[in-house]
């Protein structure tokens, strides 16, 4: 889409059109960038991920360490100052080197609580998360419904949500269609626009 928005603006800036080129495997590494580092050098590895996941109670947060402030905020909710000065944790290296306990030490605090009161601590003190929900949890999101993201359509065998683009524009419209149509139902349509016979005839 970026791609195509870029390319669009060229043309209306010189004329010229271009051919564009996507690899969906190299979008998806684009996704990947300190996994992408890591690959390339000899570094000592926690066996746990940065960003992974943290048990909580009734579920799991996905909690983001990003910068000092940000651990200090995780030290500060789990009441655990003592962190700040350990020399496994202390230092952004060390901490890195030794993720797999610092996150198993986080768990034993945060499978205490459940996912919401974990949140709310986390939040109170700054640091990114966000739990793990099921699509059927997100479905029921407080914030999809005050954006209108899901539209109902009808289709013979009934009624049905379907999400609408991601995007809103002021001068388009950016909603599904209320009705699926049925298989087959405009293929006569479809095919005389083209100056084609059906089959059947």
């Amino acid at each position: 889409f970026g791609a195509i928005s870029a390319a669009l603006h060229q043309r209306h800036a010189t004329g010229k059109g271009q051919h564009i080129d996507v690899s969906m495997m190299e979008s998806m590494l684009t996704l990947t960038l300190s996994e992408l580092q890591l690959a390339q050098f000899e570094v000592k590895r926690s066996d746990r991920p940065l960003f992974g996941p943290v048990a909580t109670a009734d579920g799991y947060l996905n909690v983001s360490i990003a910068s000092e402030r940000t651990y200090q905020g995780l030290c500060a909710a789990a009441g655990r100052p003592d962190w700040l000065t350990d020399p496994r944790f202390a230092e952004y290296l060390d901490r890195r080197s030794n993720w797999g306990q610092l996150m198993d030490e986080v768990e034993a605090w945060s499978t205490q609580l459940s996912t919401v009161d974990c949140q709310a601590v986390l939040d109170r003190n700054g640091v990114p998360c966000s739990p793990y929900r099921t699509v059927a949890e997100v479905m029921q999101d407080a914030q999809l419904a005050h954006r209108q993201s899901f539209a109902e359509v009808q289709d013979a065998g009934g009624s049905f949500k379907v999400l609408n683009p991601p995007f809103r524009m002021t001068g388009s419209a950016t909603r599904a269609g209320s009705r699926a149509p049925a298989l087959g139902e405009h293929t006569e349509a479809v095919l005389a626009e083209f100056g084609l016979a059906s089959a059947a005839e």
